[in-house]
């Protein structure tokens, strides 16, 4: 018996690479450093035409969460010190 042709779809018909949005950016990588991003949104991360804005915004949220920590640190220190 033969097998139908259609029937076995190649894998390399995946979804075609997109741009993804500002806020497509801050989803996806807010949910990444969480830890609660969904698999749909990662699989859309993947499919991304350039990693390049993931990684800028991994370096800007990596700053900014650093920054921020700082700041948190630096204040309870001068509260303690009062």
């Amino acid at each position: 018996m033969q097998a139908h042709s259609d029937e076995h779809k190649p894998e390399n018909d995946q979804k075609k690479p997109f741009k993804p949005s500002l806020w497509q950016l801050v989803v996806s990588i807010l949910g990444a450093a969480l830890g609660v991003q969904s698999s749909k949104v990662r699989e859309q991360d993947f499919n991304s035409s350039s990693p390049m804005p993931y990684i800028i915004g991994l370096i800007v949220f990596g700053i900014i969460f650093v920054l921020s920590i700082a700041l948190v640190v630096s204040l309870v220190l001068r509260s303690v010190g009062n």
